[in-house]
């Protein structure tokens, strides 16, 4: 390999999306998914008010009707909230097995409705007031008390709630079987780190990306047949893969998941919806549906370890509670998070609430936030995993957990 090939490389190594770390198995047979919606999905059609007449006033274009027998009506959940017909096939009944659960009114107290400065500060779990750490995430400090060793975010770039002093890998799955090396450069590179302190790393990144190219191989063809392309060209999604093709790629993520990977984080882009969003149908029930059948397919993949199995799934914040008026909503507040996995004690709608009423809205505009973010996580990670009060301390500090009896 002449100077310039090998300058070639190491820029094409560089380039990789996935990091030069590798972990062994987890410490724990517990697995924690979390799926953040980038770009702020509209909650309030998701998991819906059935029960306040104010919704249907507040969205006379945009609102999902009761539940009925009409297929584009409301799914039951409870005597006032139902569920986005979309979900119907994928979602539905998981929570009718109660394997999945929901908590309205959840979210973090950042007022700045920017998409960027509150998926920052999520994804942080830092105090508002004081002073912040962008190298320090949530899920690098609890990989750090868990002592897992097997944390990976399936990005392209290691995101905020990822980095900290515990090594995490990370693999953009939509591009990493494009990469330009092949197993003779791959064997150059590692021998010129042979004897090193990095020898290990290196050895491991490149395991990392055989594996994953190797599962991705057999995929090809199918994904051929897709239109996968990266997240829409919405505000706040970061790169995040789109909802197209989220079906291929959870099934991906519950391979290495299931086997090999304790903590688990991906994020889907595109829930930016100021323009014509669509009720029953339209552009949120398209990706809603979308949504549902990649986590019903991850479900799947996890086979007995689903038992094992939560995921969680959040978006930076809410939507505004009436419709604008180009049939859509716009930056919001307060939002709704989903529980599942097959040790979920779900079928239930959970966390404190209030009735709908343009009273009861905060700032006369979005559902307020009474279930706060790092609350709810303390008291899932408390349950799943036995964390003392300590523990949790350390990655939400002043935080007690919230338990919601859902583990």
């Amino acid at each position: 390999m002449n100077r310039r090939t090998l300058l070639k490389t190491f820029a094409a190594l560089s380039a990789t999306p996935f990091s030069t770390q590798l972990f062994a198995a987890p410490a724990t047979q517990q697995r924690f998914l979390l799926v953040f919606l980038r770009g702020a999905y509209d909650a309030s059609n998701v998991v819906i008010p059935t029960s306040s007449s104010f919704y249907y006033e507040s969205r006379p274009n945009i609102a999902i009707a009761k539940p009925d027998a009409d297929p584009h009506a409301a799914l039951v959940l409870n005597a006032d909230w139902g569920l986005h017909p979309a979900l119907r096939d994928t979602i539905y009944p998981l929570f009718q097995a109660g394997e999945a659960a929901f908590i309205p009114f959840a979210g973090t107290h950042d007022l700045s409705r920017s998409h960027f400065e509150t998926q920052d500060s999520i994804e942080m779990g830092q105090d508002l007031g004081g002073s912040r750490n962008f190298q320090s995430g949530f899920l690098n400090r609890l990989a750090a008390q868990l002592n897992a060793g097997s944390a990976m975010s399936f990005t392209d770039q290691l995101p905020i709630i990822m980095r900290g002093d515990t090594k995490v890998a990370n693999v953009g799955l939509l591009k990493a079987g494009k990469n330009s090396l092949d197993d003779r450069q791959s064997k150059i590179i590692a021998q010129m780190y042979g004897n090193t302190k990095l020898e290990s790393q290196v050895e491991n990144g490149f395991a990392v990306r055989g594996e994953v190219v190797q599962n991705m191989k057999a995929e090809d063809a199918a994904r051929q047949t897709m239109n996968v392309t990266a997240g829409a060209n919405n505000d706040g999604n970061r790169d995040a893969i789109s909802s197209k093709g989220f079906e291929l790629e959870a099934k991906r993520i519950g391979k290495m998941m299931r086997d090999k990977y304790a903590l688990g984080f991906i994020d889907i882009g595109g829930w930016d919806t100021h323009v014509n969003q669509g009720a029953a149908t339209g552009v949120l029930a398209n990706k809603l549906e979308e949504l549902g059948r990649g986590l019903a397919a991850y479900k799947t993949e996890m086979g007995s370890m689903w038992k094992n199995t939560t995921v969680v799934v959040i978006s930076e914040f809410g939507r505004t509670f009436r419709e604008n008026g180009k049939r859509g909503t716009d930056h919001g507040h307060g939002s709704a998070y989903w529980v599942l996995g097959g040790g979920v004690k779900g079928g239930k709608v959970v966390g404190e609430q209030i009735a709908l009423t343009s009273a009861s809205l905060f700032q006369n505009r979005d559902y307020p936030v009474l279930n706060e973010y790092r609350a709810v996580f303390g008291g899932l990670f408390a349950r799943a995993y036995g964390l003392n009060s300590k523990q949790l301390d350390s990655i939400f500090a002043g935080v007690p957990g919230l338990d919601l009896g859902l583990l």
